[in-house]
């Protein structure tokens, strides 16, 4: 016993040192300060990582008053990199081994994370249900955010009255319904969720808009789809394409694309080539996600598609998952109708961990846009 005693003792004097580089301390008083509330978290986090925190923050064993600030310390002092849980070994074998994103898995991410519940997101969404990073340059609100994000995506790929545009991972049809009613194309969209598909044709039926329950390898098969589309973009959908098939989700854009057109890829990226996915957020939020590095997106447009231009706003997604977060916050006492206390620390526990991540810098956003041969008299930026 006594020796149990011992050893317990050495792994909170190691966790307490750890957070007290980051500028947290235990039961403190600051925003960051994690409170604990039972035993073992200290054993189980230094275990099995992150994994095992946000499982004991689902189940009540410890609070922080401000999760985003807590984490932003954690990931700002790179605590994470001092601590390598052995459960991290099998993660990184199942990425390296398997394809977690096989045709096969593809629906997955859609059934457990999107399916969800439209009513979770129209309170957490803008009113045109846009469930990605917001562009905050020149606003203080969500909405203002994300509709200038869809007009930035619209400039960027200089849409003009006519085009045929390719949507793969069009979620709610945000950006299909905007480019169709703001610079009048005609959109082709495609998602692995049954429910947003059902929603986008009840809410977009007044436009050129067309919504496809299709993984996005099935897109370009026929003669008649093969460089059939003037654009395509991918908004929010690359994080969970898979290193493995990188290089073929860039080939089947290529196929659709006509010749002289563009492109624009919208992604989440991660700053180390090598590192694995977050166990707690494969398990509990996006199932088989994997972030791309810009070198692994350079390997798979390699010899596909040219560079035109990169563009990285990742601050801004601090922003916009905080706002997110306050939505959801004030629509709580509604939604709990329809989900429990476990659901409510989950959802919390995801917002605000990647708020903290994109705040430290963790994380990125990236917008690139590429073209099958290059532009001959070169892309200008647009900002």
């Amino acid at each position: 016993m006594a020796a149990k005693l011992s050893k317990n003792h050495n792994l909170d004097e190691q966790f307490t040192r750890l957070l007290k580089e980051a500028g947290i301390t235990v039961n403190g008083t600051a925003p960051q300060d994690i409170q604990l509330h039972q035993t073992g978290i200290v054993d189980a986090a230094l275990a099995r990582g992150n994994l095992a925190l946000g499982e004991a923050y689902m189940n009540g064993a410890w609070d922080v008053a401000e999760l985003d600030q807590f984490f932003y310390h954690i990931l700002r002092g790179q605590i994470n990199e001092k601590v390598n849980p052995k459960s991290l070994i099998w993660q990184a074998l199942k990425v390296k081994l398997l394809n977690l994103q096989s045709n096969s898995r593809a629906f997955e991410v859609g059934e457990q994370h999107y399916d969800k519940g439209n009513d979770l997101y129209k309170a957490m969404l803008d009113s045109r249900l846009t469930y990605t990073c917001g562009y905050w340059r020149d606003t203080d609100n969500l909405e203002d955010a994300q509709t200038a994000k869809l007009d930035l995506i619209c400039r960027k790929l200089k849409l003009e009255k006519g085009m045929r545009v390719l949507d793969i991972g069009c979620g709610w049809g945000s950006f299909m319904r905007y480019a169709a009613e703001h610079y009048g194309v005609e959109c082709v969209g495609v998602t692995v969720s049954r429910e947003q598909v059902a929603w986008a044709e009840e809410h977009h039926s007044d436009y050129p808009l067309t919504f496809k329950l299709q993984d996005y390898r099935e897109l370009g098969t026929t003669e008649a789809e093969k460089h059939s589309f003037d654009r395509v973009v991918s908004i929010g959908m690359f994080e969970h394409v898979g290193r493995k098939n990188h290089r073929t989700f860039m080939q089947v854009a290529a196929r659709c694309l006509k010749p002289e057109g563009l492109m624009l890829l919208h992604t989440i990226g991660k700053n180390k080539r090598n590192s694995t996915t977050d166990p707690w957020i494969d398990k509990y939020i996006f199932p088989n996600g994997d972030l791309p590095s810009i070198g692994q997106i350079g390997d798979a447009i390699d010899g596909v598609f040219v560079a035109e231009d990169l563009h990285n706003f990742g601050a801004d997604y601090d922003k916009t998952l905080m706002a997110w977060a306050a939505n959801f916050e004030a629509a709580w006492p509604e939604l709990k109708q329809n989900y429990d206390e476990t659901f409510y620390r989950m959802w919390r526990y995801y917002l605000y961990s990647c708020a903290g991540a994109f705040r430290a810098r963790d994380i990125q956003l990236w917008q690139w846009v590429l073209s099958p041969q290059g532009q001959l008299d070169g892309y200008q930026r647009v900002s």
